[in-house]
């Protein structure tokens, strides 16, 4: 009966601190996306291509490319994302890898005009060493009645 009731408080104890790490690391995750739309708005490119992997795409309404010309664009002002209000985020974790869905009104400067888009925006991270690459970001446009599951 001991033994059972041993067992049984360290699977609970496990449980908790597996979903405690899992916590911290949506947090992070949220964090590092949330800075991301800040370092995009102050068009800092530095910060950027070190986040951004090396093989890293980008789908646009306009169409998908890679990290070089997503930086570029960021960099020459081609599209300036002005700002992101964030209305809802959502993350999984999955062993090295995360996906965050965000749920925003994107306020942006697309080849000299002010356009506001409402858009659901994919994230997808892999933890290399002691820090998060991303992988893949996708615009996705939704109605402002769009919600996100959590």
């Amino acid at each position: 009966m001991r033994a059972s009731i041993i067992g049984l408080f360290l699977v609970l104890i496990s449980t908790q601190w597996s979903f405690a790490q899992n916590s911290a690391t949506e947090q992070e995750i949220k964090d590092l996306s949330k800075m991301k739309w800040e370092w995009m708005a102050e068009k800092d490119v530095d910060k950027l291509a070190k986040l951004f992997h090396e093989r890293s795409k980008f789908v646009h309404m306009s169409g998908t490319w890679k990290k070089a010309e997503e930086l570029d664009i960021i960099k020459t002002g081609r599209i300036w994302y002005k700002k992101a209000d964030v209305h809802d985020v959502a993350v999984e974790v999955f062993d090295d890898t995360a996906i965050l869905w965000n749920r925003i009104t994107l306020q942006a400067v697309v080849r000299g005009n002010e356009v506001s888009n409402e858009f659901t925006v994919t994230e997808v991270y892999q933890q290399q060493g002691s820090g998060w690459k991303l992988l893949a970001l996708t615009f996705s446009s939704v109605r402002d009645t769009h919600t996100i599951e959590h």
